[in-house]
């Protein structure tokens, strides 16, 4: 017994039968079932296996392609390309670099033998999201001074950033400033007087906005992840609260924890 009412209309896969084709074999792409190099199963299988047509086997092949998880020709062997997909620890960019140093999110992507740079969209002052606002204490109607960049690795767009600061921190300063902070804003919030002491995330998965697919350069209909991070620095005060969109496809998040 499952528990599940034998009626219940949660159990039923409503997309259609080339989606789902495509979603059961990324999955095994992604966990590693299906190696880089790792040739996928014929069309004549595929078709056994899903009791689909040649059409929709090649309909959700053309998904995977798309999301350049995969190569090849109809009519010839498709094969996995290497993994694309990153793993990034949130931790280990937390704190603020050393003195020269650059942003440590980009310095951690090189790690992973990437090429990694950021590109800073906008500067103004502007009305947050609700979540946002909430977080930073501000009155109905309140504004604070948004930061947004383009995060890319290997020249591919991966993670949009929305930062967002309280103004009677933010005016005059270089935050305000359409320029790179060097070092990143930890460094330059420490230096004002507010480091950097807890940070909390909540994230979620969400289908991307019309901007977000277009930031990201999105191959289809695949979800992005959504972090919500508020920065807290000394007295518990919200400094910095950000909206980080990934690329659900070429991220995964590593969280660390210890028992107490």
């Amino acid at each position: 017994m499952t528990g599940v009412p034998s009626d219940s209309t949660d159990t039923v896969d409503n997309r259609p039968l080339h989606e789902r084709i495509a979603a059961d074999l990324r999955d095994e792409i992604m966990n590693g079932d299906l190696a880089p190099g790792a040739r996928l199963p014929s069309t004549a299988r595929l078709k056994e296996r899903f009791s689909a047509s040649s059409a929709t086997v090649q309909k959700a092949l053309g998904l995977l392609k798309e999301e350049r998880l995969v190569v090849g020709r109809a009519g010839s062997a498709v094969t996995v390309r290497e993994h694309r997909q990153r793993t990034m620890r949130p931790a280990s960019y937390m704190a603020p670099a050393d003195s020269g140093d650059r942003y440590r999110w980009l310095t951690e992507a090189e790690k992973l033998g990437t090429r990694a740079r950021s590109k800073l969209l906008r500067v103004a002052e502007a009305a947050p999201p609700a979540d946002v606002s909430a977080l930073l204490g501000l009155p109905e109607s309140g504004t604070a001074l948004l930061r947004e960049q383009l995060l890319l690795i290997d020249d591919e767009p991966v993670e949009l950033v929305s930062s967002y600061y309280p103004l009677e921190i933010a005016r005059g300063t270089a935050l305000a400033k359409r320029q790179k902070i060097k070092g990143g804003t930890p460094v330059l919030l420490a230096g004002l007087g507010y480091p950097p002491r807890l940070s909390v995330d909540r994230v979620s998965a969400r289908v991307p906005t019309q901007e977000q697919f277009s930031a990201l350069r999105l191959p289809g209909d695949l979800p992005v992840l959504r972090t919500l991070r508020v920065v807290h620095s000394d007295d518990e005060r919200p400094i910095e609260v950000t909206v980080m969109v990934k690329a659900g496809h070429l991220y995964e998040l590593q969280y660390e924890f210890t028992a107490g």
